[in-house]
């Protein structure tokens, strides 16, 4: 009773802030204070709504479809929240960004919110390190395509792609360390570091994907459009991994982001 006005509220902010972003870029005109304000509010309200729903089924926003689309748009958010105050040439990329998001608010609206079984491997330390680990790798992805969009749309500043390219580099890492984090995982609930299960094989090939933009921006020296659009297909296959394979597999690993 108390998660839903509370939710609902949240996705109203994200989508005026994104809205205000679109047309702030589209327009040129300067509404920082404003978008952020908004992004921060949404914030608030969705963390409380998704702390009244772990009080309420006993577990976090793990199991579900409904859940887990939920936690991912906070977590999301917050990420590039974080990244639009304390680095301002991120600020316009907000309405490349904001539409991803939309995508998953649609998704959310039509998903059914009943609750789910929490499973005896999921009650330790490690659901929390391996899952905050691939929300960080996911939003740090999402900003550098923010970035992208600048870029191909040709509304970039000078310097933008080595922004992204750090941005890349810092989810290259926390990829790394969720896949390791989910190995010790596996190991404990299922007596194996690796399976090569579906989503355990399109993890890796997301990092694979990653490497494989950071070696060639560095060693052959890509252009911003070439790197822009590199970017967008590392996402696309970070995105699928998260929000598709999860939902379809029936290995054991089903619905663990």
């Amino acid at each position: 009773m108390h998660e839903a006005p509370l939710l609902w509220s949240a996705l109203l902010a994200y989508v005026v802030a994104g809205s205000a972003a679109i047309f702030a870029l589209a327009l040129e005109r300067r509404a920082e204070r404003w978008i952020l304000a908004l992004l921060a509010l949404g914030l608030a309200l969705h963390g409380a709504a998704l702390a009244a729903r772990w009080i309420a089924v006993g577990h976090g926003p793990f199991i579900t479809l409904f859940e887990i689309l939920s936690s991912n748009i906070w977590s999301l958010t917050l990420v590039f929240t974080l990244a639009y105050w304390r680095v301002p040439a991120v600020r316009p990329a907000a309405a490349f960004v904001m539409p991803v998001l939309f995508i998953l608010m649609g998704w959310l609206l039509v998903a059914h919110p009943g609750e789910g079984h929490f499973p005896p491997t999921y009650r330790t330390l490690w659901l929390y390190v391996h899952v905050g680990l691939g929300k960080v790798f996911l939003g740090t992805v999402l900003v550098a395509v923010g970035l992208s969009g600048l870029i191909l749309a040709r509304l970039a500043a000078q310097g933008l792609e080595e922004l992204a390219f750090r941005f890349m580099a810092i989810g290259f890492v926390f990829e790394t360390l969720m896949l390791v984090s989910g190995a010790v995982w596996a190991q404990d609930a299922w007596g194996r570091y690796w399976a090569w299960d579906p989503l355990e094989t399109w993890a890796f090939l997301t990092w694979l994907s990653l490497a494989a933009f950071l070696h060639a921006r560095v060693a052959f020296r890509l252009g911003p459009r070439a790197s822009a659009v590199m970017i967008v297909g590392v996402f696309v296959l970070a995105f699928l991994t998260f929000f598709g394979v999860p939902f379809i597999s029936t290995a054991p690993h089903k619905g663990a982001i």
